[in-house]
């Protein structure tokens, strides 16, 4: 009769271990490898031009992309009832507007010290997509549970690259959601319309960490016109401004 509560309770339970498992069972694997260091090439982006006195134009400047997708979308989730979720959305676009800044910043005079305010953000947006996802998908309690944890955990991982100059922590905390949100959508049945545009916004986002690793490629493909890099902005902020558009035209479904 145990045996058979515990196999009954497994049974009920599986897409939430099974979730788990991808969760810390990715952040295993990862720590088990050798430290990672920071590029010394990282900060030798392709495009150099300056304009109007401003270092490194076209990276600068094509971050205020962020900035306006992340205020459209702060003042969305301020004005409307999303459920108990509604904070860590906020807390996503909160993120992307710091990041037109941060990553503005950080473009302007490219350097280990200034990438930290670049990545600070990303972490804030990364976890609260995270647990808004989980709260929406899983339980509404899981994800208020995890937003300040897993907001935590963010910054403390652009913080101990920093001192240590090891990426692992990072690395998990920048795709760990990616591949977690994915296995959310596979695993649980949702409870809005229009969840499409979040597998487009991943879309977008997986695209622009090609175009960034083919920085240089991409600016010699087109004859010095743009480079990976800024397109990779381009394509990141596009990423948000469909999350944005799905919590705008989406509807809740019956269960």
């Amino acid at each position: 009769m145990k045996q058979q509560g515990v196999a009954s309770l497994l049974g009920g339970r599986w897409r939430q271990i099974l979730l788990g498992a991808i969760v810390i069972g990715s952040l295993v694997v990862l720590l088990l490898q050798p430290p990672i260091g920071q590029d010394v090439h990282y900060h030798d982006f392709a495009d150099r031009r300056a304009f109007f006195g401003l270092p490194n134009f076209f990276d600068v400047t094509s971050n205020v992309f962020f900035l306006f997708v992340g205020i459209a979308g702060l003042r969305f989730c301020l004005r409307s009832h999303l459920g108990r979720a509604r904070r860590a959305w906020i807390v996503l676009f909160a993120g992307v507007a710091f990041v037109g800044i941060g990553s503005g910043y950080y473009h302007w005079s490219p350097s280990n010290d200034t990438l930290v305010w670049d990545r600070l953000p990303m972490t804030i947006g990364f976890m609260g997509l995270f647990s808004a996802v989980l709260g929406e998908y899983v339980s509404d309690s899981l994800g208020e549970f995890l937003l300040v944890p897993a907001l935590l955990l963010g910054l403390f991982s652009v913080l101990y690259w920093h001192w240590s100059d090891d990426l692992r922590l990072y690395a998990w905390i920048q795709f760990m959601p990616l591949l977690a949100i994915l296995a959310t959508m596979i695993l649980f049945r949702p409870r809005h319309s229009h969840q499409w545009w979040l597998v487009a916004a991943l879309g977008w986002y997986a695209l622009s960490k090609v175009l960034e690793a083919n920085d240089r490629a991409v600016f010699v493909l087109s004859q010095g016109l743009v480079s990976g890099h800024t397109i990779k902005h381009l394509l990141a902020a596009l990423s948000c401004l469909t999350i944005l558009c799905m919590l705008k035209k989406r509807k809740p479904l019956q269960a």
